[in-house]
C-alpha cells in the first residue's frame, strides 16, 4: 500500500521536504509507519517519543491500521506562551 507522509513545523526542516511517500505492506499500523519514516529521516528519531500523529485529520495511537491511500501527519510537540 501506499501512504503519504507530511511534515508539519520544524520537521520539515529536519526532512527537507514537505511531504513524501511510502510503500509499506498490507497491515501496517501508524507506529510501525512512523518507525520507516524515522529509518528514511533518522533526524526525526531523537523526536520519536513525542511526535504527534494524525491519520487524515484525527490523532490515532501507534495501534490504529493504516489503508492504502492514507495520509498521515507527524507534528512536533504543541508548544504555547
Amino acid at each position: 500500500m501506499t501512504i503519504t507522509v507530511q511534515f508539519w513545523s520544524y520537521f520539515k526542516d529536519h526532512t527537507q521536504c514537505a511531504t513524501t511517500s511510502l510503500e509499506l505492506p498490507d497491515g501496517t499500523t501508524l507506529g510501525e509507519a512512523h518507525t520507516a519514516v524515522i529509518d528514511q529521516f533518522p533526524a526525526l528519531g531523537d523526536m520519536r517519543h513525542s511526535t504527534l500523529k494524525a491519520v487524515g485529520v484525527d490523532y490515532q495511537p501507534d495501534d490504529f491500521p493504516l489503508n492504502d491511500g492514507d495520509e498521515i501527519s507527524l507534528f512536533p510537540p504543541v508548544q504555547g506562551g
